[in-house]
């Protein structure tokens, strides 16, 4: 990086990118605008437009000034520096100029493709690609779990299983960190973080093989339907096997997010939930309470909460936690 006399407001309107990001685009047809910082003017500057072509001069050149700390992008094309690097995502842990709610965009928009290109077609090829970028969220998160805050202010408010999937994981890692308190990388082991959050992620693994016309259905389900409905935490476990995934926090949450403390769950009516069990039951219901579906608007995020921690069926601890995490931790009203 240069000792460029470059003015600290600049990343309010422009990203400085690094050369690892400007080696992701299309080397002689970037997606979006790129910029130069000329110092004996000390501006920006355009350096290319989208649907121009760098020449070979350009592009050296290009990475000249890159490593010198002279190259940027747009704030304004956040929109398209969000989808190209949601196909990049371990980017995200290169680039030191995104934001924290950027980086949340970034996260939203990617995970979320990936669940649904997995639950079209939930086999193991797929499901490696789902693995690679949950992997590169927990790096991110296992470094400053803080940051999770700014993955539940972007909770989808649409029903789809891909969206409550992500819903669940991104609210169920936020309150495991609420229940855990400051020091949580202290207490908790990289791999057990891995594998909650693959269990946060897909505990409705099973739903994948439950028909859409009846998983999207907007009418009361027949007797058939709602078993085939309910089998899902069945069938999820059995899938487990095949995606080298058998681990305890990954099966509790698979299984028992549909157990209740009093026993009135199913599929097992038991009493006894496993704790990643127990954090899963209170995601699972919580974001299917906010989401809209077709016959029903969502609740708010603090109407769900305050619901669950009236309900004696879940974990009084975690829902009175989820309460405070909304209304104290991140200001949510009702």
């Amino acid at each position: 990086m240069s000792n460029y006399n470059i003015p600290d407001g600049l990343n309010e309107e422009y990203y400085q990118i690094s050369q690892d990001i400007l080696g992701s685009f299309n080397k002689y047809r970037p997606p979006l605008n790129i910029y130069s910082f000329k110092e004996d003017v000390a501006r920006i500057m355009p350096y290319y437009k989208v649907g121009g072509r760098l020449s070979n001069e350009q592009i050296e050149e290009l990475a000249q000034m890159t490593n010198e700390g002279l190259i940027f992008v747009s704030r304004e094309d956040h929109p398209v520096y969000v989808k190209h690097i949601s196909y990049q995502l371990d980017l995200v842990l290169v680039d030191k100029n995104l934001k924290e709610k950027e980086i949340a965009d970034i996260f939203t928009q990617a995970l979320t493709r990936r669940l649904e290109e997995f639950f079209e077609q939930p086999v193991p090829a797929v499901f490696d690609k789902l693995w690679v970028d949950l992997m590169v969220l927990t790096e991110y998160l296992y470094e400053d779990i803080r940051r999770v805050k700014a993955l539940v202010r972007r909770l989808h408010k649409k029903h789809s299983l891909a969206n409550h999937s992500l819903n669940s994981g991104f609210l169920g890692l936020a309150l495991w960190s609420k229940l855990k308190g400051k020091n949580f990388t202290d207490g908790v082991k990289r791999k057990t973080f891995d594998r909650m959050t693959a269990g946060l992620f897909l505990h409705d693994l099973g739903m994948a093989k439950v028909p859409p016309f009846i998983r999207e259905k907007n009418k009361p389900l027949g007797p058939d339907e709602r078993s085939k409905v309910n089998n899902h935490t069945k069938t999820g476990f059995e899938m487990l096997s095949k995606l080298n995934l058998r681990y305890p926090e990954v099966e509790q949450c698979v299984t028992e997010h549909h157990e209740r403390v009093n026993g009135s769950g199913y599929p097992s009516k038991s009493k006894e939930q496993g704790f990643a069990g127990r954090l899963c039951a209170v995601a699972d219901s919580f974001c299917a309470m906010i989401a809209d579906r077709p016959y029903a608007e969502g609740m708010t995020m603090v109407q769900a909460a305050n619901d669950l921690a009236s309900d004696g069926r879940y974990d009084q601890e975690m829902t009175k936690a989820l309460q405070i995490m909304l209304m104290v931790d991140l200001k949510m009203k009702k």
